[in-house]
C-alpha cells in the first residue's frame, strides 16, 4: 500500500504526478503547512524534519522528492519513467540532483538569482523535447520547480523558451493536468 503525504503546490506535487503517471493505487493525505500539521508529533514520527512529501510504502516512510521519484520509477518499470542503462539512469539522477540542490533553493536568494539559475536550466534543457531521450522522472521534477517559478515571477516566454516549451508539453499530459486540478481545488498554501 502506498500513501502520499502532500501539501498542494509544494515539492510533493512531483511524486503526486508520478503516482498518477504510473497508475498505481495510492492514498493521498493532505498536510496543511500553514496549520503546522507537519509539526504534529505523529507526522514528525514519520519524518523528523517535518517536510513533505512522505511516501509510506506498506507503512515505511520514504522522504525526499528525488528518492521517491526514483523508487516509483524503479518499482513500476512498465510506466517507463526511468531510462534504461546505467549512464541514462545516472543522467536522470544528475538532473534530479541539479533540480533539488540548485533550482529548488534559488527563489530564496531573490528573483534576480532565481532568474540566473533558471537560465542555466533553460540552456541545459536546450531545445530537446524532454530532459533525457524520453519522458522521465527528471521531467516531472524539473516541471514542478519551473511551475512554481513561473507562477511566482511570470517570466516572458523569450527569457526561458526551452523551459516554457517543456512546461507546455508537461501540461498536455493527463496525469499532470489531473494533479494540478486536484491540488488547485484543495487550495495551494505556498509561502510568498
Amino acid at each position: 500500500m502506498l500513501t502520499l503525504y502532500f501539501a498542494p503546490g509544494s515539492s510533493s506535487m512531483a511524486p503526486h504526478i508520478a503516482l498518477r503517471e504510473i497508475g498505481a493505487p495510492f492514498e493521498a493525505r493532505k498536510i496543511s503547512l500553514p496549520n503546522r500539521e507537519n509539526r504534529a508529533p505523529e507526522y514528525l514520527a514519520l519524518n523528523p524534519e517535518g517536510k513533505v512529501p512522505i511516501l509510506l510504502i506498506d507503512g515505511r516512510p520514504l522522504t525526499e522528492v528525488a528518492a521517491i521519484l526514483f523508487y516509483l520509477a524503479a518499482r513500476f518499470p512498465e510506466a517507463k519513467l526511468l531510462p534504461e542503462g546505467l549512464e541514462a539512469q545516472a543522467q536522470a539522477l544528475s538532473w534530479m540532483s541539479f533540480t533539488a540542490a540548485t533550482l529548488h533553493p534559488a527563489r530564496r536568494r531573490g528573483e534576480a538569482h532565481a532568474r540566473e539559475i533558471f537560465a542555466i536550466a533553460d540552456r541545459r534543457l536546450g531545445n530537446r523535447e524532454w530532459a533525457l531521450e524520453r519522458y522521465s522522472i527528471a521531467d516531472i521534477h524539473l516541471f514542478r520547480l519551473f511551475w512554481r517559478f513561473r507562477g511566482s515571477f511570470n517570466p516572458p516566454r523569450e527569457q526561458f523558451p526551452n523551459l516554457c516549451a517543456h512546461y507546455e508539453r508537461m501540461m498536455a499530459r493527463p496525469a499532470v493536468r489531473k494533479t494540478c486540478e486536484i491540488e488547485a481545488a484543495l487550495g495551494y498554501e505556498l509561502p510568498a
